[in-house]
């Protein structure tokens, strides 16, 4: 099905927030909003959709909704997936449909995400910890791999896009410089760093693991907000890492308390192991922290700011 493949890996143009979207993209949008038409969902809302979609305003839940959260990676056989937040319908009959989602990520009712790797596997959490299911295809469901998955505090794993060290503030120069220099520096542990440019496969080695993920914001344009969606990726996953034991923010706030001001909303975002997060932030909060361990350079790292 090597044709099939690389079909679905051609581009159609952009969704409603500017992304390229892949065939696939659209495809898997369409799957998921009419297998919401047979679920008790009044309101659906996309990645790929500039506005949400209303189903059945007397139904309870409202979905949110990345349909193929890396799809970048078609063409390269990378895993992929799908993101998912659940929340409580609200306002009257006559209200604005986005109202629904314009919820901090407090008030989710769930979350998930679907990774389509060398297993099939669902991470949920309905608000009672991590549990991660894998597809068995001899009984045709999912089966419980995991209950109650708690993510390691201590790591000597991040995950990072090191090619935009350059426009990087300070901040996570500094963490990553600290996390480089290994067991000569200040962190005195061997770090090794991973990006695999999936959100859903770095969350799901992170969950498995332990790690840290930054995907912060940085000077490029259209970048100072980083470029993961709040409603559709940003709340979902903070909420699973969160009832993992873990913790993320957008590098100083807990992003689950962000409120959304709009469907597309952007957010800088660091998640994984709580205590590595926590130091994170005190990279960015603290900034006696910056700069006053490397005589050699007025500021510390490889390249001035």
């Amino acid at each position: 099905q090597g044709v099939l493949g690389a079909a679905f890996a051609e581009t159609r143009g952009a969704n409603a927030d500017g992304d390229v979207q892949k065939d696939l993209d659209v495809f898997s949008d369409d799957i998921f909003l009419d297998a919401m038409r047979r679920a008790p969902v009044a309101l659906y809302a996309s990645e790929e959709l500039e506005q949400p979609v209303l189903l059945d305003r007397q139904a309870p839940l409202a979905i949110a909704i990345d349909p193929l959260d890396g799809s970048s990676n078609i063409d390269t056989n990378v895993s992929i997936g799908t993101i998912f937040s659940l929340l409580t319908a609200t306002g009257a009959p006559d209200a604005d449909p986005a109202a629904s989602f314009l919820q901090a990520g407090v008030n989710q009712l769930g979350a998930g995400f679907f990774i389509y790797g060398p297993q099939l596997a669902l991470v949920l959490s309905l608000g009672s910890g991590t549990h991660v299911f894998v597809f068995s295809t001899r009984l045709g469901t999912f089966v419980q791999a995991y209950e109650s998955r708690i993510i390691p505090q201590r790591t000597q794993e991040f995950a990072i896009n090191a090619a935009n060290y350059r426009h990087w503030d300070e901040a996570v120069r500094l963490y990553v410089d600290d996390c480089l220099e290994g067991t000569e520096g200040p962190r005195e542990k061997d770090f090794n760093m991973r990006w695999i440019a999936s959100l859903v496969a770095d969350c799901y080695r992170i969950l498995m693991r332990g790690g840290v993920f930054l995907y912060p914001g940085d000077r490029r344009k259209g970048y100072g907000q980083g470029r993961l969606r709040l409603v559709y990726e940003a709340n979902p996953i903070a909420y699973l890492i969160e009832q993992a034991g873990g913790a993320a923010t957008d590098a100083i706030n807990r992003i689950l308390e962000i409120e959304p001001e709009s469907l597309h909303q952007r957010v800088p975002m660091i998640f994984g192991s709580a205590r590595e997060v926590a130091r994170i932030t005190r990279y960015h909060t603290e900034p006696s922290n910056i700069g006053e361990r490397a005589p050699l350079f007025s500021r510390r790292g490889l390249f001035r700011a």
